[in-house]
């Protein structure tokens, strides 16, 4: 029998579980959306995403594709129910922790409801069974470009910026909510899976396809994830650095270009580590396929994506965007400048790097080029709107901030600055003034004129 002093124990400790759990605030359901201002319905509250499995058959001469999304994650909330993001596609089945649960769909909202309510601190499993075709988006906001899951001649090109993962796989779409991923692409006999990170395994399946698992052990923002497909040249290596390079180019394309794409690959991801810091990702790579309709190219993480427009100039500006972008990826989309900006800055110390002109006369040529009157100079970069994001402006005038504060705190602190940037907010998310915050520490300076002229004031700046 108990003594009484340990009977008076136990009915302590449960006194006071009693107490913390009628503390404990009542399941609520999770937002349908994080409030980018932007796309405020983009993202999902309630839990953070950690990792994603994905599991894709597609079919080229339907164009249709069947998936299994296994997301696991962890509630920041005690939560009755919890959305995820996905644009038409069919839903059969869902399922939280192996026990089948209920979900409606209202737009791109999928809503869950589980069996039982999840406590916070909980890191669950949800699992999505979903098919259909998926439909490209299209609109003003990519260059008035198609983008999302795009069909072509003999598979698929997937290029998601800004809002186009929910076209293919259920997900928190935002790059707030990053995560890793394993991703299985199953294709037919004689196409190739291309995805991010690193190639574990292939082998074949059933009915004569050809899985190809693809494993990206660093966090990764959903627009950023790629699953393309089709008739590729592949060649591997690594770059003199030692990092290992994919490259992937389709056939048609072999001899359209001068560019040699592997090259020019490996000699900027070895360059772009001694100016940026540590390459971020485990390989280093490409995909380039026969999809000229696209008309733009991406920097999916590890592999960025060309479509058939090409050049020099652009492989390195989304290697830079490896670090700017990828690693250290934005809080909020009206921080694109931070993505943007960097790696047109970044063409423009290649250009210096290989003897061409130096990123000051590229500065002054744009500044130059673009009369006072011009519309250019209305874009607020700091935040530009939705439908303008991807303006020029963006880009340019971005890269002339960046010129602009090298010439005031010099090259010796610049260059430290960009390093400890990308260190600080490794594999993580940032915004402009955790950016300015860092700056004044590194060089010892006030910036807030220089900044708010640059980013937030409408009109060319005077030099």
């Amino acid at each position: 029998m108990a003594s009484r002093s340990a009977r008076l124990a136990a009915l302590t400790v449960a006194a006071a579980s009693f107490c913390l759990i009628a503390a404990s605030p009542a399941p609520t359901p999770g937002s349908d959306g994080i409030g980018d201002s932007y796309f405020p319905q983009l993202g999902n509250g309630g839990f953070d995403a950690r990792h994603y499995d994905l599991d894709l058959a597609y079919d080229p001469a339907t164009d249709r594709l069947d998936g299994r999304t296994t997301l696991t994650a962890r509630a920041t909330q005690n939560l009755s129910s919890f959305d995820l993001d996905l644009q038409e596609l069919a839903v059969t089945r869902v399922e939280v922790d192996g026990r089948r649960a209920d979900f409606t769909r209202t737009g791109d909202e999928l809503a869950i409801t589980p069996r039982g309510p999840l406590r916070k601190g909980h890191t669950f499993r949800v699992e999505v069974t979903y098919g259909g075709v998926p439909e490209a988006l299209s609109g003003p906001i990519v260059f008035g470009s198609d983008y999302g899951w795009m069909k072509t001649a003999d598979g698929v090109f997937v290029a998601c910026e800004p809002n186009a993962a929910s076209t293919w796989f259920p997900s928190s779409d935002h790059p707030s909510d990053k995560a890793t991923y394993d991703i299985r692409i199953k294709a037919p006999k004689g196409l190739t899976g291309v995805s991010n990170g690193r190639l574990v395994s292939t082998y074949a399946a059933k009915g004569g396809q050809t899985v190809h698992h693809w494993r990206e052990s660093r966090p990764m923002a959903t627009y950023l994830a790629t699953a393309s497909i089709g008739r590729f040249d592949v060649r591997t290596g690594r770059t003199p650095a030692g990092t290992p390079v994919y490259v992937a180019i389709d056939p048609v394309l072999a001899d359209s270009n001068d560019v040699d794409v592997y090259a020019v690959t490996a000699e900027a991801t070895d360059y772009w580590s001694r100016v940026f810091g540590p390459y971020p990702f485990e390989e280093t790579g490409a995909v380039v396929d026969d999809m000229p309709q696209a008309g733009f190219s991406l920097e999916t993480q590890s592999k960025p994506s060309y479509s058939a427009v090409r050049s020099e100039s652009t492989i390195v500006h989304e290697l830079a965007h490896q670090w700017f972008g990828d690693s250290v990826s934005v809080e909020r989309w009206k921080d694109i400048w931070l993505n943007e900006g960097f790696a047109t800055y970044a063409q423009w110390l290649w250009t210096e790097h290989q003897g061409g002109a130096s990123a000051h006369d590229s500065f002054l040529a744009g500044y130059a080029s673009r009369p006072g009157t011009s519309a250019f100079w209305q874009t607020v970069v700091g935040d530009p709107q939705r439908d303008t994001m991807f303006a020029s402006a963006v880009y340019q005038r971005g890269a002339m901030t960046l010129q602009v504060l090298r010439e005031r705190i010099g090259d010796q602190a610049f260059f430290r600055l960009l390093p400890a940037w990308t260190r600080l907010h490794r594999h993580a998310n940032a915004n402009t003034s955790d950016f300015v915050a860092l700056a004044e520490r590194v060089s010892g300076q006030q910036l807030d004129d220089l900044f708010d002229t640059w980013l937030f004031t409408p009109g060319k700046p005077a030099l």
